[in-house]
């Protein structure tokens, strides 16, 4: 089971807590929703199985910061993805369920390409946070990501859990 939910920019009409909210929403609330609808399925089958959540790198590194409610809402979510990961693979191992995470960079799809997105990037001071990755690709295609989560559902991640796994072209070691 894959839950892979993501918003991050809110647009500026709407109120800062409100922006903040819905990124939650939609990004843990959501995930929150599908987990819970799928385990107990899982479990009631017997047969085992993977579950797979879609963090961000903006989970495991602080740069980027701007105070903006949604991308603050963006960044809580995806670093509560990985608590939930942890929590998550302790209640289900009994039942031989896995659960990991991906916590890609940016990855060339509509939610990096576009206006709003390239409006705040531009934004940044010069000297603001390096948002770049350390192997020299601006981007990753959603292949990567597709590849790292074929993966850890595959045998031959069986006793891998618990885990966030950065597809991350090594942003987070910059």
């Amino acid at each position: 089971m894959l839950a892979n939910a993501g918003v991050g920019m809110i647009g500026p009409d709407v109120a800062p807590a409100t922006a903040f909210r819905e990124v939650l929403d939609v990004n843990l609330v959501g995930v929150w929703n599908t987990v819970h609808a799928a385990a107990p399925l899982m479990i009631e089958q017997g047969r085992g199985g993977s579950i797979v959540l879609t963090g961000s790198t903006m989970a495991l590194i602080g740069r980027g910061g701007s105070g903006d409610p949604g991308a603050d809402g963006y960044v809580a979510s995806k670093h509560a993805i990985v608590g939930l990961t942890r929590s998550w693979a302790n209640w289900l191992a009994r039942h031989n369920i896995r659960v990991n995470s991906v916590h890609p960079t940016g990855v060339s799809t509509p939610m990096i390409h576009n206006e709003a997105l390239q409006r705040v990037l531009a934004s940044l001071p010069a000297d603001g946070p390096d948002m770049t990755n350390l192997l020299d690709v601006p981007l990753i295609e959603v292949e990567d990501v597709s590849a790292a989560i074929a993966w850890l559902v595959s045998d031959e991640a069986r006793y891998v859990t618990g885990v966030a796994l950065p597809v991350d072209a090594g942003m987070t070691v910059k």
